[in-house]
């Protein structure tokens, strides 16, 4: 298989998205000098539109529509993606695939004057764009104000030191890429807080009928990464993950086993249901699929429920 000799690389027009696209295409460029990189910027409607919570204007996949579009017109070959990003379904015609080891998959907690979530007094305002957040936190710490917040890293962190939030909740990952590491005052440990269905892991879509670039991207596979990605995938396929349902998820590979722990819960924090499934790494989508059923079963589906008709 001949691998192309040109790769135009659709991403966001955020810094975090170019940083990332820029990570893709450096490790791409060291294993292949050749092939020609050429990045695609765009900005999606999930940049545009700030002035709503996420789960309002229509989901995740409003940061991965025009990619799409660009992959279907030949326009670009792939798209770089938080794979947190990425809706449990997409277009038959798509392929996806993991990009390199997972960065570290947990929430950070990012504040200016306080050291942990433990330490922010009663009432005290948390930001953040997440239901899945918003959730675990109001179930841990039911005395703090939690407040919508939209825009990119940059965005986020200028409000939090212009003192509209006491305290901002993001992704590890993005502020590491960012070289933001120091701005972590406490990483939430995954006892109180499991990360996104994804977090922490880079994505490429790309068009299926393109065997060239599934044979390329099969070098840049990290096994441990693609199995805990599949677990938690085939998990959020059953329990509907998205943004209008607080869904968490974390697979961790441990030599030959797999262990997922996941929870469903209650955009208000009143109702969380969490469990833990473990078997081989090869299982990974079944051990999901068994463990989105057990949550299901064990409450999830009355959450469901509650959710459909707060929203109908």
């Amino acid at each position: 298989m001949d691998l192309p000799k040109r790769l135009r690389i659709a991403t966001r027009e955020s810094r975090l998205a170019l940083a990332q696209t820029d990570l893709v295409s450096a490790a791409i460029r060291a294993r292949h000098p050749a092939i020609a990189i050429e990045p695609v910027p765009m900005t999606t409607q999930g940049d545009r539109v700030l002035d709503r919570p996420l789960a309002e204007v229509g989901g995740k996949g409003l940061f991965v529509k025009e990619l799409e579009v660009a992959l279907d017109a030949g326009r670009a070959d792939i798209a770089v993606h938080s794979l947190k990003d990425v809706p449990m379904r997409i277009g038959a015609q798509f392929a996806l695939a993991t990009f390199g080891a997972r960065e570290t998959p947990l929430d950070a907690f990012v504040s200016a004057h306080h050291a942990s979530p433990e330490a922010l007094p009663a009432g005290a305002v948390v930001g953040t764009s997440s239901l899945r957040r918003e959730c675990q936190l109001r179930h841990w710490l039911p005395h703090l104000e939690l407040k919508s917040l939209r825009g990119n890293v940059n965005t986020r962190l200028a409000k939090l030191d212009a003192g509209e939030y006491d305290a901002i909740i993001l992704a590890v990952a993005g502020l590491k890429r960012l070289g933001l590491e120091a701005r972590i005052r406490a990483t939430l440990p995954e006892s109180r807080a499991l990360p996104a269905i994804g977090q922490g892991a880079l994505a490429i879509e790309y068009r299926r009928d393109r065997e060239d670039i599934g044979a390329l991207l099969q070098g840049f596979e990290d096994p441990a990464t693609a199995f805990a990605a599949r677990a938690e995938r085939a998990l959020g396929l059953v329990v509907e993950g998205s943004c209008d349902v607080p869904v968490g998820a974390l697979a961790q590979v441990r030599g030959a086993s797999l262990v997922l722990e996941a929870f469903i819960g209650m955009p208000d924090g009143s109702r969380l249901v969490r469990e833990r499934a473990s078997g081989r790494k090869e299982d990974a989508e079944a051990i999901g699929t068994a463990l989105g059923e057990r949550l299901l079963a064990a409450g999830g589906r009355q959450i469901l429920l509650a959710l459909t008709r707060q929203t109908a």
